[in-house]
């Protein structure tokens, strides 16, 4: 089972190390994507490993002179960034979270720390994607309830339709018949425009004295 985690220049017995303790740390559906091994210059006895998994990338150290396996595990979610750095000897691979923590190892072969970049770039893609559409689903979930609720939230209040008292009518008003004011005769407008002839001084007392008696002898 680790002859293809040894494509890559893979120190067999740390590699065999390695698998043995991540075969008891695997969760359901967990998978091993790739495991690198650290390679010093001279002496390298008790190499550092890295492995990563479809769930989470493992940092794994030798204790106890070998005998036993120290770890650490970051899930991918809450990994910000990935990085390696190519040197003289070897290359050097690193994460960064989003707790601000940085773990990394050295020495470790360029073609190794090339596979290692490859798939944890593919893995946080992948990671952003689901979170994207987990983001989506809940957002659909929320305006789904916002949509459910609104009838209910923004109803005017039941109002009994109150009946309009009827208009009364307004009261009759009997007029009065209009009497017409008598015309005066035809004498007294005569004896009017006679006076209104002497007052504006357009005849004389005589004609107008003489004026009036003719007047008055009519009658």
């Amino acid at each position: 089972m680790i002859e293809k985690f040894l494509n890559d220049e893979q120190d067999p017995k740390a590699v065999e190390k390695v698998y043995l303790r991540l075969v008891d740390l695997l969760t359901t559906g967990e998978d091993i994507l790739y495991i690198a091994v650290q390679k010093k210059p001279l002496v390298n006895i008790l190499p550092d490993c890295i492995a990563l998994t479809n769930k989470r990338i493992l940092f794994f150290t030798p204790a106890n002179l070998g005998l036993s396996i120290k770890f650490v595990d970051f899930v991918w979610k809450d990994i910000v960034d990935v990085y390696t750095k190519e040197e003289i000897i070897g290359a050097i691979f690193s994460v960064k979270t989003t707790g601000g923590a940085e773990m990394g190892v050295d020495y470790l072969p360029k073609v190794q720390a090339r596979k290692l970049y490859q798939y944890a770039q593919e893995r946080k893609e992948a990671e952003r994607e689901a979170r994207r559409l987990r983001d989506l689903e809940e957002k659909r979930a929320e305006s789904g309830a916002m949509q459910f609720e609104a009838p209910a939230a923004f109803a005017a209040p039941f109002q009994p339709v109150q009946q309009q008292a009827p208009i009364a009518a307004p009261p009759v008003v009997h007029e009065e018949p209009v009497v017409a004011a008598p015309k005066p005769d035809k004498l007294t407008e005569k004896l009017k425009k006679l006076r209104n002839l002497f007052d504006n001084g357009l005849i004389s007392q005589e004609e107008y004295n003489q004026k009036k008696l003719e007047l008055l002898s009519d009658l």
